[in-house]
């Protein structure tokens, strides 16, 4: 029997506690997840599953993101979450010049014909754009893809850690600390495991410095809004916009658009929802929706995300302990890099991992010190 704990139960670690808890002929894994839950980015996030049309010009992240967007919809299946957690409707893609949208255009159809997932790939007017989300006032023209989809990050999260618990996994609500030793400590008991997978996001840097690590990670506060917009229509299968140099908007079924999310550096692990931040979330979606008021704000959402120093995630095994593997660093691209990575590590850990994994990250070692 192989022990093994996550500690972390963000969208890396529930994903991880998903593959590792599939049946399978012998019962020889005993998975144990510790999390507390504290400003947890996935649980604060409604997203977009995207990346093929992104400004990011790093190839790694690339290559880990569109691996991410083909892995999701097999998740989704696997795991039987509902449309509630995800649905792919599309996905609207804007540049503010009409040449930067055709160059766009180009670029899409382009990847287009090697890449599946992607679907099929339109140029829209500001008509048609209009015609696809009639709640917009002032629609802009865009690159529309068919693959593109929304995902709610809490449903996400808590209905994978459902169905691992259906396949006997143990969750500890807590926080797990490290001794010097790797030994896991938490509520006062020490524990030992055979294998450990650390995904703690911004709080990694924390997680590790018991083991004389210290990690270049640093948080950013991320807020976004719930918007309640009366309707006659379902929404359910209207796609989601990516305005450039604005923040995404994304329709729910029922009237709901989620607008988000900011990029706040100076905030460390302040998780109080702001006026500034509701203020110019709303004045970003009323570029594009004129009639909208601060009064039909219904939620706020307050999560904090972790960056690298060249925003790159990163995981695999500590250098300095093998027995222990990690992955963070995911920043804004979470909800698609981070189950792609779950993945990863989960079979690396049950050592069904054959695959040279520099293609998608740098080594652990480059994001530590103290070596």
């Amino acid at each position: 029997m192989k022990h093994i704990a996550i500690i972390g139960g963000g969208i890396i670690g529930a994903t991880a506690a998903f593959y590792l808890t599939r049946p399978t002929e012998t019962d020889s894994v005993e998975v144990t997840l510790f999390d507390d839950g504290e400003g947890q980015a996935t649980k604060a996030a409604s997203g977009i599953i995207s990346p093929w049309l992104s400004k990011r010009r790093n190839k790694r992240w690339y290559a880990l993101a569109k691996r991410g967007a083909e892995l999701i919809p097999e998740l989704v299946h696997g795991a039987q979450l509902g449309s509630e957690v995800y649905e792919q409707t599309g996905t609207i893609v804007t540049r503010k010049s009409s040449e930067d949208l055709k160059a766009l255009y180009t670029e899409a159809k382009e990847k287009a014909a090697t890449t599946p997932a992607m679907g099929e790939v339109q140029l829209f007017s500001a008509t048609q754009v209009g015609e696809k989300l009639p709640f917009l006032t002032t629609p802009p023209a865009g690159v529309f893809v068919s693959g593109g989809a929304k995902i709610d990050g809490a449903q996400f999260v808590n209905q994978l850690l459902d169905n691992a618990q259906a396949h006997h996994l143990k969750i500890v609500h807590g926080r797990a600390k490290f001794n010097s030793s790797g030994l896991i400590t938490c509520d006062s008991q020490q524990v030992s495991f055979d294998r450990t997978i650390v995904a703690t996001g911004a709080w990694m840097k924390a997680t590790l410095a018991p083991l004389g690590l210290n990690l270049a990670v640093r948080p950013q506060k991320g807020q976004l809004i719930d918007i309640s917009v009366h309707t006659k229509e379902s929404w359910d299968t209207l796609p989601v916009m990516m305005p450039e140099g604005s923040s995404d908007i994304i329709p729910f079924a029922g009237g709901k658009l989620v607008i988000g999310a900011t990029h706040e550096d100076d905030q460390q692990f302040d998780l109080t929802p702001t006026k500034t931040a509701r203020d110019e979330l709303l004045a970003n979606a009323g570029a594009f929706i004129s009639n909208l008021a601060k009064e039909q704000v219904v939620d706020m959402r307050v999560g904090t995300r972790a960056y690298t120093p060249d925003f790159g995630p990163f995981f695999g095994q500590l250098p300095t302990n093998p027995a222990i593997s990690v992955g963070g660093g995911l920043g804004s691209s979470g909800l698609t890099t981070g189950p792609i990575i779950g993945y990863l590590l989960a079979k690396s850990v049950l050592g069904e991992l054959d695959q040279d994994l520099s293609c998608y990250t740098k080594p652990v070692s480059d994001y530590l010190a103290n070596l």
